[in-house]
């Protein structure tokens, strides 16, 4: 079983879930605009405006959490539902309000809420002064994050800066997510992972200096590719060192130990070298922004899913520059392990044990909270889903053996996700939820899945062992 006190909940994201895209004053987000402009950026036309209209049903979202024993929720804020222009000298109140009755909502209902300060949804605004490749954002992030510390601080304890900055920063440099700046290949993703490395460091010193009296504990949800080697060879074995440090370790290493792990800096240097460039693509950090940086994660927030394995060299299609040329390697799935709906998720149970040891050895053993995890089915059956069942049972005894055998500091596990919801590029075709969203319903009508039901069960049997 696992240890007293282990906490289980579940966990959404704002632009996912809550639709009103334009009420009560909200600003434009890149999602809103990409999915607007573009309609066929994600699969069937499909967008966030109404989503699982959370934000009119959220007392409807707590009630079910409740039910299921859920003693966790993580969120997003949107940032320009509160900041309609991305700043602070235009505060929406009924932004601020919204999350403020949710919180007291979760409290109420014996619910601790996690808050992600940012999960993608930049304010189109600030796009349309560079985004994440204005050197300015990590101020502008950090009033924000004042404004959220501020005002819910003293009830929130948890607190997520950015959510996988991995996949938001290759949107300035691929067509995988929001803004999709293609033509920035190479040079976009570094300087906006760079900035939003930055933005962090500074949120969570703002925490440090203003908020510590409350509290709270203040981290980053790390994503990426976790890889094993393709085969024993040296250069399949390195490859898959490099697949980590590419993605998961591009935000952990600077946070835990100081800077860019070393294959990034070296192949980058080289290859910016080769291409005749006077700099390097990888920016560098400055004295004071390691000292912001480094140490700023109160847990390690972890995003897991699956696993692939790792070849040396790069894919085939890989653009020059690019991160896929940079980092020259491949990476695939072994045929014996089992898919699901989402062409990027096997089923690898071991995975997870896998991943909190990896955690626990770089980075000597930090708090981690499994802050996603989940499975994704195609809907076809929408309550009926023992594939997730088995998926989180399984992962779930996995991660019991990385507490128990491996000694890894894991103390929370929260299901992706609490809804059916809008996901990104595959829109509305594949469903991680633990709850079903009837999208065709006007109501958007909601029925507990037999996961759901699972989940309840789980917790509950853990409680009494308690």
């Amino acid at each position: 079983m696992f240890p007293k006190g282990f906490i289980f909940g579940a966990a959404t994201a704002a632009y996912q879930i809550e639709g009103a895209w334009n009420v009560d004053g909200k600003g434009p987000s890149i999602w809103d605009n990409i999915t607007h402009t573009r309609p066929d950026f994600s699969k069937g036309n499909a967008n966030g405006d109404v989503a699982a209209d959370s934000y009119h049903k959220y007392k409807e979202d707590v009630s079910l959490m409740k039910y299921m024993g859920l003693k966790m929720y993580r969120f997003s804020i949107s940032w320009s539902r509160i900041l309609p222009n991305g700043r602070t000298n235009d505060i929406n109140q009924a932004g601020l309000d919204y999350y403020t009755n949710l919180i007291d909502e979760l409290l109420a209902n014996d619910i601790e809420p996690m808050v992600t300060i940012y999960h993608w949804d930049l304010p189109q605004a600030l796009q349309d002064i560079g985004g994440w490749l204005n050197p300015d954002i990590a101020d502008i992030f950090a009033d924000y994050a004042d404004l959220v510390f501020r005002t819910y601080g003293s009830k929130v304890k948890w607190w997520v800066t950015l959510n996988e900055a991995y996949m938001a920063a290759t949107g300035y440099g691929s067509d995988g997510f929001a803004p999709a700046l293609t033509n920035l290949h190479g040079v976009g993703e570094y300087l906006a992972g760079h900035n939003m490395l930055r933005a962090h460091g500074k949120a969570y010193r703002l925490y440090k200096a203003k908020y510590s009296h409350f509290g709270g504990k203040v981290s980053m949800a790390f994503a990426g590719w976790f890889c094993v080697p393709w085969s024993d060879s040296l250069a399949d074995r390195e490859a898959s060192e490099r697949c980590h440090e590419f993605t998961y370790g591009w935000f952990s290493h600077p946070i835990y130990i100081g800077d860019y792990p070393p294959s990034m800096r070296v192949a980058i240097n080289k290859n910016s070298q080769l291409e005749g460039r006077n700099t390097s693509r990888l920016p560098y950090f400055t004295a004071e922004e390691i000292r912001e940086i480094k140490g700023s994660s109160d847990f390690y927030g972890l995003n897991h899913y699956t696993i692939s394995l790792a070849k040396d060299g790069p894919s085939s299609n890989a653009l020059t520059p690019s991160l896929e040329y940079d980092m020259r390697t491949t990476m695939g799935a072994d045929p014996s392990w089992t898919p699901s709906a989402a062409s990027w998720l096997k089923v690898v149970p071991q995975s997870l044990r896998l991943h909190v040891q990896t955690v626990k050895t770089k980075y000597n053993n930090p708090e981690i909270v499994i802050t996603e995890n989940g499975y994704a089915d195609d809907g076809s059956r929408p309550t009926d889903d023992p594939e997730r069942i088995k998926y989180l049972e399984s992962y779930m005894a996995e991660l019991r053996r990385g507490i128990y055998e491996d000694g890894c500091n894991v103390t929370a596990h929260l299901t992706w996700s609490l809804l059916d919801n809008f996901e990104w590029r595959d829109g509305y075709t594949v469903k991680f939820g633990l709850v079903s969203v009837d999208f065709a319903s006007p109501n958007r009508t909601r029925s507990l899945k037999r996961s759901g039901y699972w989940l309840k069960d789980y917790v509950n049997m853990h409680k009494i062992l308690y």
